[in-house]
């Protein structure tokens, strides 16, 4: 189902080097994974995904749930055969975009009525529900249903007492999530989800929680859900380190390349999310050296890579040799300039290509200066990098 072995630990934080062994595949983390929303990573192939060296993807409960439906899905015996992956998969339990319905839904103790944003038929997700459509999808890791405590509350920052209620039904719903994961003899992994919003107290209650109902796993949610940076980076310190040492431990849907580096100093193993792509295709590319923007007009005669030290397909072309090595096959950032203005299917597919390789090749780094005792020395050149500027 799942094992997990601490290799290393890092003496300067609470950073560790481990392997997480699933169903479909041993994960080397810390580890970035790709979102997959629909069963696809947005303008990326599987092939690419192997080749940049992606090691486990997400998909999401809710709107595989929506399109194709459990019927298709079990057709397939699983998310797996159905998107051609061969390598672990996560799915969300859909409680985040049951939260970002707002008005259109209605949340209760026995989970949640909603219309579909497909075809506005009335539908009912519980943890129930999710346990069993995630069952249907034969992801590696499951993820319980829970309420995404969202940082404001109509119109209002979201109170300790309303951030309690929340937990607590989180809470609840995580023992619903494993009694029925357990009866349907799910093979998988099971993993809980810490709440409490902004409070730290309230993440601890939650936590201890969990820990009693002794999850494989465990996630700390209920971030970059509108808050400012410096509460989620408060809530990032506090929270990962307390979970237990033996088990993953995960931060969901965070975040920039920044917020990934200090999240594995706080002892967080896995982290996903959608800004690679949807950053890529809005025109900003991450590199070393900082982010760029690919629209901006100086960037229109350049005969550079988008990095000149990264061996992507976008940067280094097939031959995987990046410029500053003396590679020349890459793309210019003359041509995907080019593209983007042109609004040319290419642009963002290149773009996708570069920023999750980045993110993947990053969290390769974190691992490498994990095993040789120097993650200190690559946290400072890694900020002084970024901070540099393309």
């Amino acid at each position: 189902m799942l094992t997990f072995e601490v290799l290393k630990t890092d003496p300067t934080s609470h950073a560790r080097r481990a392997t997480l062994t699933l169903n479909h595949g041993v994960v080397q983390t810390p580890i970035f994974m790709p979102v997959g929303t629909y069963g696809t990573v947005k303008g990326v192939t599987p092939a690419s995904l192997e080749a940049m060296g992606a090691q486990i993807i997400l998909g999401n409960t809710f709107h595989l749930w929506m399109r194709p439906g459990q019927e298709v899905m079990k057709s397939f015996g699983g998310l797996h055969a159905f998107e051609r992956w061969n390598k672990p998969i996560l799915t969300d339990s859909g409680g985040f975009q049951v939260w970002s319905l707002g008005e259109m839904r209605k949340i209760t103790e026995q989970g949640v009525h909603f219309a579909s944003p497909v075809n506005g038929d009335k539908l009912f997700m519980s943890p129930e529900v999710s346990m069993q459509i995630q069952t249907g999808l034969n992801s590696d890791i499951v993820m319980q249903l829970d309420e995404c405590t969202p940082y404001e509350t109509k119109g209002h920052i979201t109170t300790e007492a309303e951030a309690r209620q929340s937990m607590e039904m989180s809470r609840r719903w995580a023992q619903r999530s494993k009694a029925e994961f357990q009866r349907l003899e799910n093979p998988n992994a099971l993993f809980g989800i810490v709440q409490g919003g902004m409070f730290e107290h309230l993440r601890q209650e939650s936590l201890d929680a969990l820990v009693e109902m002794d999850f494989p796993g465990y996630a700390i949610g209920g971030v970059s859900v509108g808050e400012p940076k410096e509460e989620m980076r408060r809530i990032m310190a506090h929270t990962p380190h307390r979970l237990p040492a033996h088990k993953p431990r995960y931060l969901m849907g965070v975040g920039t390349p920044e917020d990934l580096v200090e999240g594995v100093a706080c002892g967080v193993d896995m982290f996903d999310c959608v800004m690679p792509t949807r950053n890529a295709r809005n025109g900003t590319l991450f590199t070393r050296f900082g982010d760029l923007k690919i629209r901006n007009a100086r960037h229109k005669a350049d005969h550079r890579p988008l990095d000149e030290t990264c061996t992507c397909y976008a940067c280094a072309g097939s031959g995987g040799v990046s410029w500053a090595e003396g590679g020349r096959e890459g793309f210019s950032r003359a041509y995907q300039h080019h593209l983007d203005r042109c609004g040319e299917m290419l642009g963002p597919m290149l773009a996708s290509i570069h920023n999750l390789h980045y993110y993947l090749n990053l969290m390769k780094e974190v691992r490498a200066a994990l095993e040789a005792g120097t993650f200190g020395e690559f946290r400072q050149r890694f900020h002084a990098e970024r901070a540099r500027g393309v």
